[in-house]
């Protein structure tokens, strides 16, 4: 009968002792916590801004500014971007966006404003591959994201990269010296990269016999062309080399090989392996 009471007793006791535990924290509590772990979660993914790009170069230099949820409207794999005609279904991914990131010269500019709405904060972006303004870009998205501590991240990488690329193509000068080049507007940064001097710029119009004229008297090595606007030779009896450079990075979104396929047609045309 003693045995019955402690029994009991101890019964009523760890009962008192499970209720306790579940009013102060215990497993109830671990339920909520779940919960608000996930809800934070969501919370948090809810902090990672939507971006919608027209093209992969606006998408590149999102993601380099530390933008992780990227969606591009121009497929890859059109040759002449400003070309494309959005569909509704781009549209209407716009219309779900945080930012929408777009250039002026894009003729479907005003499409994208007006899918935007009024949630979506659209962003005109200087598409330019040249190193300083890319870096000024990817710092000013980064602020925008509330991502600048990935944005720096990346920079920092760039300018190391960069500066290995620089040297690298620097050791191809023919006779040590740095080549004259005639480049079209939208690729001069790669002159810039090579180190070359810049003797005349065409485009982004078709180069006029008047031009072509004057472009032949500067007696350039090389043309830079803009592959995405090649209208073929550009010089061709001038005996310049002509350099198809891309603009445009891959569906990866990375910059990086922009530049390192730049300095490697760099390389070839001013006759190193």
């Amino acid at each position: 009968m003693a045995r019955t009471r402690v029994r009991i007793a101890s019964l009523v006791a760890l009962s008192t002792a499970l209720l306790l535990t579940a009013g102060c924290g215990g497993e109830g509590d671990g339920d909520t916590s779940a919960r608000a772990g996930t809800d934070g979660a969501k919370g948090g993914a809810k902090d990672k801004p939507v971006v919608v790009v027209t093209t992969t170069w606006e998408g590149a230099f999102a993601k380099a500014a530390g933008a992780e949820d990227v969606k591009v409207i121009v497929p890859q794999s059109v040759h002449h971007a400003p070309d494309y005609d959005p569909k509704p279904s781009d549209l209407a991914a716009v219309a779900g966006a945080d930012f929408v990131l777009y250039a002026p010269f894009e003729p479907y500019a005003a499409k994208i404003k007006e899918a935007a709405g009024s949630k979506a904060e659209l962003v005109e972006v200087d598409l330019d591959n040249d190193v300083d303004k890319v870096g000024a870009e990817v710092a000013r998205l980064g602020k925008l994201f509330g991502t600048e501590d990935a944005a720096a991240e990346w920079k920092t990488a760039f300018a190391g990269e960069y500066a290995k690329l620089t040297a690298d193509v620097k050791t191809a000068w023919p006779a040590g010296k740095s080549p004259n080049v005639v480049t079209q507007v939208f690729t001069a940064w790669s002159a810039k990269l090579a180190g070359a001097n810049v003797v005349g710029t065409y485009g982004p119009e078709p180069v006029t016999p008047a031009q072509l004229a004057d472009l032949s008297k500067k007696k350039p090595a090389l043309v830079l062309d803009n592959a995405h606007m090649s209208t073929g030779p550009v010089l061709p009896d001038s005996g310049a080399k002509q350099v198809k450079i891309v603009n445009y990075p891959g569906d990866d979104l990375d910059l990086l090989p922009v530049y390192r396929n730049a300095a490697t047609e760099l390389k070839k045309a001013m006759g190193a392996s």
